[in-house]
């Protein structure tokens, strides 16, 4: 029974806590010393995560599983239901990572009204937003007549084109907000922004829609890897 709690993957015990780590290594002793700042991706991780599991220690486990989710940033974007699928995480620590990621992410989001003048403000905020991502996400934003943020809403994962980004799901989202007028954005995860034929395409119909319904379509970005394309500014909106 001793040995059952020992090796538990929930257990603060035995060979899977910080304990048998050397001091020098023991992540929260480090953080204490050092500082938040000094410490490793895979030492963060460690701190949340607490125990590993039988034969492996919290740190073997961290470093393997940023190491199969090709770093944070993938590991960060993992559903829920993705996390506890991952050897060593059951539902308690799937649901803690999973509730740390998403402060994250609304962390990101404005406070308060952020105000977006033109597609350099749409684009510095959602660099932040878009440029590590490893799927391909779609975002509606509504701004109020003086071009104030509303929303950020996700509406679409996966590969973009005209058929699958409906204008339903898009201006649904608008006039939930009240919003004076959208701006669209994806991105690329190749880290290429350049518009391809389906962008473009998507484009032209969601700009039909919001004539249609009175909702103009600001612009429509697409954000690579520290780099961003505005369809207005390439005339595809006027």
């Amino acid at each position: 029974m001793t040995e059952d709690i020992l090796g538990s993957a929930d257990s603060p015990l035995g060979a899977n806590y910080f304990h048998n780590l050397p001091k020098d290594s023991k992540p929260r002793e480090r953080l204490a010393k050092e500082g938040v700042d000094k410490l490793k991706d895979s030492e963060l991780l460690a701190i949340l995560l607490r125990t590993g599991y039988k034969g492996v220690d919290v740190m073997r486990l961290s470093e393997r599983l940023l190491q199969d989710n090709h770093g944070l940033h993938g590991l960060v974007n993992c559903a829920y239901a993705d996390l506890i699928k991952q050897k060593g995480i059951g539902k308690a620590k799937g649901a803690e990572l999973a509730a740390v990621f998403e402060i994250a992410r609304r962390i990101a989001l404005p406070k308060d009204y952020q105000t977006i003048a033109n597609s350099e403000d749409a684009a510095d905020f959602l660099n932040k937003l878009l440029c590590l991502e490893t799927q391909e996400k779609f975002l509606v934003l509504s701004l109020n007549s003086k071009n104030q943020l509303l929303n950020v809403e996700t509406v679409f994962v996966g590969t973009l084109n005209s058929t699958v980004v409906h204008p339903r799901e898009i201006f649904k989202s608008a006039l939930k907000h009240a919003a004076a007028g959208i701006i669209v954005a994806h991105n690329h995860p190749s880290g290429d922004p350049t518009p391809s034929r389906e962008d473009i395409s998507a484009t032209m119909t969601i700009k039909e829609a919001g004539q249609v319904m009175g909702i103009p379509l600001l612009d429509h970005l697409i954000i690579g890897h520290g780099r961003w394309t505005s369809l207005r500014a390439n005339g595809v909106i006027t």
